[in-house]
């Protein structure tokens, strides 16, 4: 039956891009966490667009993957790993200035570190990553921004 078909294909379409977003989270050899953020981005995105952009067709499986996105995933540690992710940080521009995500960062910054003024400090160190100055200027630092995942795998 036809209608059986169209159903499994727009099943495919929500799936595809979420599957990947498992498959992203379930790897060992690279960390999710400065990831996360944006790969659920471009899987709504890719599930939008499958759907020609039609809200319609879309506007419940955003809420399932809305309500799953803010009780099991949406945490701040997620959103300071994805704005400390140079890869985006640098390429995506809203991310500097998304307040959920600067939200999350600052969350982060308070509940990791007690001391206020190493909080400070990292607060004012801050502005050389944003603005692209010391370590984070020198060509080396551009050129792994793409090619090297932030993450502690990379320290072996």
């Amino acid at each position: 039956m036809p209608s059986f078909w169209n159903h499994v294909v727009n099943i495919l379409k929500v799936m595809g891009p979420l599957v990947r977003i498992l498959r992203l989270v379930d790897n060992e050899n690279k960390s999710a966490m400065g990831y996360i953020y944006e790969a659920m981005d471009r899987a709504k995105e890719t599930i939008k667009r499958s759907f020609n952009e039609n809200e319609e067709k879309y506007e419940k499986i955003f809420t399932i993957i809305d309500e799953r996105w803010n009780c099991q995933l949406h945490r701040p540690l997620h959103a300071a790993g994805y704005y400390l992710n140079p890869e985006f940080f640098y390429t995506i521009k809203s991310v500097g200035f998304d307040a959920e995500v600067l939200d999350g960062l600052y969350q982060c910054v308070t509940r990791l570190v007690p001391s206020v003024e190493v909080q400070d400090q990292i607060i004012r160190e801050l502005s050389l990553y944003k603005n692209v100055e010391g370590l984070f200027g020198i060509p080396m630092a551009v050129r792994s921004r793409t090619i090297t995942s932030p993450g502690i795998n990379n320290l072996r």
